[in-house]
């Protein structure tokens, strides 16, 4: 495929370390719930379905970037979908996450995990309606979850708030676990493939849980499947790599390889750089409750965020920086307060 000609792009410019035109900003979770347009669509349509129907999941991705003017569009997906789309039984339920319908607990079940070896074709076909209206200003960010967050997922069985079952496998069966990440990466990668072959401009590897891991497990247990992961595109198209919760581990992180590395809200930005193995570009990273404090509140939290960045980059600990949240948007925000917040983000290169 050919890919598009972003010249004038502001979050590959930024991305690739150059000056861009504006602050480029896009927010995790744009598409969702905060807006009215998208509980429309969605009405009475299972997440997961709704990501498996091309037109669909191209209007919902769409629809923040004709509200908000962010310079991207992230693929509206779930971290799950390559999953399901290899044949996984799994779930979305409603108010508690992806739910599967049998854990994985042993050696058999992950011998028994199936691949995704294919392109999942509704995905690709979606990507290319979303291309034919984004502008040449306007990049489409692929995402894919990364493997500890679905190994997390597969062996919990659905979302947990302490990760035991999965602590209990990396330290107490070692070998099942890096079995079960030689296991997710060929289908994490493939589903990268299909985005990258039909067309997308960046990717982010989303590490939802890494969070809940010292440095060394992060280290020992994690990081050499997420390089595996982020190889499989390099010199492709930028590559962002995010966590929740990971002030501990950014230098870590940083070592998978992105040019691009997320902040959550608890780490200044300018503290953050210092951390990476060597300066990246920063991503973040406005704390997504504040957009419910009131323009005053988020033009001075934008400001500031603003000069942290440009500390780290004079300081020669970053490269440039794209304005995010720290997390992804509540579902009850209000749709004007981000729209505002884009604005703002815009106002001051």
């Amino acid at each position: 495929m050919t890919r598009r000609d972003l010249a004038n792009a502001p979050l590959l410019e930024a991305a690739h370390g150059r000056t861009p035109s504006r602050t480029p900003v896009w927010f995790m979770r744009q598409a969702g719930r905060s807006l009215p347009e998208y509980r429309k669509v969605r009405e009475g349509i299972p997440m997961l379905d709704s990501c498996f129907m091309p037109e669909l999941l191209a209007e919902i991705t769409l629809q923040p970037v004709r509200r908000h003017d962010v310079d991207a569009a992230i693929l509206f997906s779930d971290i799950v979908v390559p999953l399901k789309a290899a044949g996984v039984g799994v779930e979305i339920v409603p108010g508690r996450g992806p739910v599967m319908d049998t854990p994985i607990r042993s050696r058999a079940d992950v011998d028994n995990l199936p691949l995704l070896d294919d392109t999942v074709t509704e995905v690709a076909d979606g990507i290319r309606i979303i291309l034919d209206e984004l502008t040449d200003t306007q990049a489409l960010i692929g995402f894919v979850g990364a493997p500890f967050t679905l190994a997390s997922y597969l062996i919990e069985g659905g979302p947990s708030k302490n990760h035991e079952t999965t602590k209990a496998m990396m330290h107490g069966d070692p070998e099942t676990w890096h079995a079960l990440m030689r296991r997710l990466v060929p289908t994490i990668t493939a589903f990268l493939r299909t985005q990258v072959e039909a067309g997308i401009d960046a990717m982010q590897l989303f590490d939802s849980w890494a969070g809940f891991l010292t440095e060394a497990d992060y280290r020992e247990f994690v990081l050499p499947y997420s390089v595996e992961i982020l190889d499989a595109v390099a010199g492709e198209i930028p590559r962002i790599h995010f966590g929740v919760s990971t002030g501990e581990l950014l230098g870590a992180m940083s070592e998978a390889g992105s040019e691009v590395m997320g902040v959550d809200w608890r780490v200044p930005l300018d503290t953050a750089a210092k951390r990476f193995a060597s300066p990246r570009v920063l991503q973040g990273n406005l704390d997504p409750a504040l957009l419910f404090a009131g323009t005053g509140v988020v033009r001075d939290e934008v400001a500031r965020i603003k000069a942290e960045a440009a500390r780290a980059i004079e300081a020669g600990d970053a490269t440039g920086h794209i304005f995010n949240l720290g997390h992804g948007v509540l579902p009850t925000t209000d749709a004007d307060a981000v729209t505002e917040a884009v604005a703002i983000i815009h106002e001051e290169h």
